[in-house]
């Protein structure tokens, strides 16, 4: 009886040797081009640079927000404007929209990433420093104005312009760190950037 041979399935090539040593060769030479890179002085001032113009814009509606609040609190009380229910419907307004949940650019801050070649700076806590600017302090601020618009009687209004006096300085303080932060990146990279401009 004779026995019956199976052939063996497709021949499969082994990949050879020298092909897996080449391939290992070069991952470690882009590995230690990568490290070797240092970023020069210029293209750190360009990414600082970029760094603000992404929190400008990322923070811009909502500091737009606080501004337009502030204008409308000082119309009313400087009698330009005599209607307080509308500036106060602008403050609320504003106060929604400083929200994380409601400002997807404010939620964009949250996550927001700093780039390596400005890491000695810190950049990060300018990050969570704005998120902060704007919720919660942009949204106390405004809410505070609103208050201070609908306060009947000369303790309530005493009550709530003392309420926004210390929000305003609780936001302002924030702006400050914010801003020293930025400038000292920018003074040490001769970057001439700007901090983002964060009305109070």
């Amino acid at each position: 009886m004779k026995t019956i041979q199976r052939r063996p399935g497709w021949p499969s090539r082994r990949a050879p040797f020298m092909a897996y040593l080449t391939g290992a060769v070069l991952i470690a030479c882009m590995v230690l081009v990568g490290l070797a890179h240092h970023p020069s002085t210029a293209e750190r001032a360009a990414d600082l640079r970029g760094f603000v113009s992404d929190m400008n814009a990322d923070i811009g509606s909502c500091a737009a927000d606080v501004g337009a609040s502030m204008t409308a609190l000082r119309a009313v009380e400087n009698g330009a404007k005599n209607d307080a229910a509308t500036a106060g419907t602008i403050a609320l307004s504003g106060a929604s929209d400083c929200s994380p949940a409601n400002d997807e650019l404010i939620d964009d801050l949250i996550q927001y990433e700093v780039t390596e070649s400005l890491a000695s700076f810190h950049l990060d806590k300018v990050v969570n420093a704005l998120v902060a600017w704007a919720s919660p302090d942009a949204v106390q601020v405004q809410s505070d104005v609103a208050d201070v618009l609908a306060a009947r009687g000369a303790a309530a209004k005493a009550s709530a312009r003392a309420a926004l006096a210390r929000s305003l300085r609780t936001l302002n303080a924030q702006r400050a760190a914010i801003d020293s932060s930025i400038l000292s990146a920018s003074r040490s990279l001769s970057a001439h950037a700007s901090p983002p401009i964060l009305p109070g």
